[in-house]
C-alpha cells in the first residue's frame, strides 16, 4: 500500500482522522506547554522595571477609559521598519504589571510603546486638546476636558491593592503612602523623595502647567513614563532563554 493509498484511507475514515488528529494536536500541546513547568518565571527580569506609581497607574486607567488603545498599540515587533520607526522592539518584562496589556491589535495612530520623552509636556497637552492642530491628518477626537476634570485620590488605596492582589508587587508601605506619592509627583515644590526611592525614575512636575491635579496631569504622567524604564544602551538578551 502506497503512501498516497494510506493517506486516503486516514481521511475516508471520520473516526480514525478524528484519533489522529487529536494524538498530532495532544502531542503538540505537550511540547509546548510541559517546559514551562519547569520554569520559575516565562518572563525575563530586567533592570529598571517596577511598578506604575499611583499617579502614573491613574492616568493609565484614564488612558483605556477613553479607548486609546483602540487606535495606538504597544507593542513594536522585532522587525527591521517597526525598530528603525519606533525604537527597540518590545520586552515581555515591559508588560508584566499591564492588567490588562496594552499591545493592542490596530495602528490607527502611531505605536506608543516608546513615546515617553520624545514630545513635550506642552506638546501633548496641545494635541489632546486639539490634534489636528500639531498632526493636521489625524482623526484623532479631542480630550480638552481632561484639563478641566480636578482629580482626588480617593480610591487610590484601593487600586494599588486590587493590582497587588493580581500579582503586581506593591507593598503595604506603597499602598498606605499612595495618596501622598500621588499628590507629590504632579508637584515639584512637594517632599517627593521617599516617593522617588518608592518609584524610581519617576517623573515630577505639573504636567498640565494648571493649579490642581487634573486627568491631563495623570494621562501625561502615563505618556512620558513609557519606555524610559528599561536602559537599551546597556540592555543584553538572556541567550539561554
Amino acid at each position: 500500500m502506497s503512501i498516497l493509498t494510506k493517506h486516503k484511507f486516514i481521511e475516508t475514515n471520520a473516526t480514525l482522522l478524528l484519533v489522529l488528529s487529536f494524538l498530532v494536536v495532544s502531542v503538540g500541546g505537550l511540547v509546548q506547554i510541559v517546559p514551562l513547568f519547569y520554569l520559575e518565571n516565562t518572563i525575563e527580569k530586567v533592570e529598571g522595571m517596577r511598578p506604575y506609581s499611583p499617579l502614573e497607574l491613574t492616568g493609565r486607567d484614564i488612558y483605556i477609559r477613553e479607548g486609546c488603545y483602540v487606535c495606538h498599540s504597544q507593542m513594536i515587533r522585532p522587525m527591521r521598519d517597526e525598530v528603525e520607526r519606533y525604537g527597540h522592539y518590545s520586552l515581555a518584562a515591559e508588560s508584566m504589571y499591564d492588567h490588562p496589556f496594552q499591545w493592542g491589535s490596530k495602528r490607527t495612530g502611531p505605536d506608543l510603546a516608546r513615546v515617553g520623552g520624545r514630545y513635550s509636556d506642552d506638546w501633548h497637552l496641545v494635541h489632546l486638546r486639539n490634534p489636528q492642530s500639531v498632526v493636521p491628518e489625524s482623526i484623532m477626537p479631542k480630550y480638552a476636558f481632561l484639563e478641566e476634570k480636578l482629580i482626588e485620590p480617593e480610591h487610590i488605596e484601593d487600586l494599588l491593592a486590587t493590582h497587588a492582589f493580581v500579582g503586581v508587587p506593591y507593598t503595604d508601605e506603597m499602598i498606605e503612602a499612595a495618596a501622598a506619592d500621588f499628590r507629590a509627583q504632579a508637584d515639584p515644590d512637594s517632599d517627593y523623595d521617599d516617593m522617588l526611592e518608592r518609584y524610581p525614575g519617576a517623573q515630577v512636575r505639573n504636567f498640565d502647567g494648571q493649579p490642581g491635579i487634573s486627568e491631563a496631569d495623570a494621562m501625561i504622567a502615563y505618556l512620558q513614563m513609557l519606555g524610559t524604564l528599561v536602559d537599551f544602551s546597556t540592555f543584553t538578551p538572556d541567550a539561554s532563554r
